[in-house]
């Protein structure tokens, strides 16, 4: 049995999780509202106040299926509930990040300023050299954080680019001189 998709994933005080049709999967919070349609295959069920996932049998796509469709209900269930956020870095001389309504305009050292449009239900924040991404999809916060972290990589010698707060940027040394 998948050690993930046998956890019951506990549905907090707040949200709603309603099951349609077709394994279409619609949880309501405070936050806001998300819908997924989920494998058809699992087994989906409310019970006493949890979301359990089952699957028809042991074949390697069906366990497979089995982790990833807990672990994307369990997604939802955070999003609506707490959100999600990533947290990216600026570093480089002149460098930097402006927010103008749902606009930002990067200034990593082209010809010209790079200007990205926020998608719906994710919002960005600047504080200094930081841009906040937050939204209620982990997977919308996650590809569009790499899609701004794209428009100018860290790169190895002087770290400069964007990267994500958490991440380590491996250094290389630089050119030696003449002996």
């Amino acid at each position: 049995m998948s050690r993930i998709g046998r956890m019951p994933v506990a549905i907090p005080a707040g949200v709603t999780v309603t099951i349609a049709e077709g394994n279409v999967v619609t949880v309501k919070g405070p936050k806001g509202e998300l819908n997924r349609a989920l494998p058809k295959e699992m087994d989906i069920k409310l019970e006493d106040g949890h979301v359990v996932v089952s699957r028809p049998n042991d074949l390697k796509k069906m366990k497979s299926l089995h982790g990833l469709t807990r672990t994307l209900i369990h997604n939802m269930v955070i999003g609506v509930s707490e959100g999600y956020t990533k947290t990216l870095e600026i570093n480089g001389v002149g460098y930097r990040a402006q927010k103008a309504g749902k606009k930002l305009t990067l200034t990593l050292g082209y010809s010209h300023p790079v200007e990205m449009e926020d998608p719906d239900g994710i919002e960005t924040k600047v504080d200094g050299n930081k841009i906040i991404v937050s939204g209620i999809s982990k997977e919308k916060v996650g590809q569009y954080a790499a899609e701004i972290r794209e428009k100018r990589k860290p790169e190895p010698y002087k770290g400069k680019g964007i990267k994500y707060a958490d991440e380590v940027i491996r250094r290389k040394v630089g050119k030696t001189g003449k002996k």
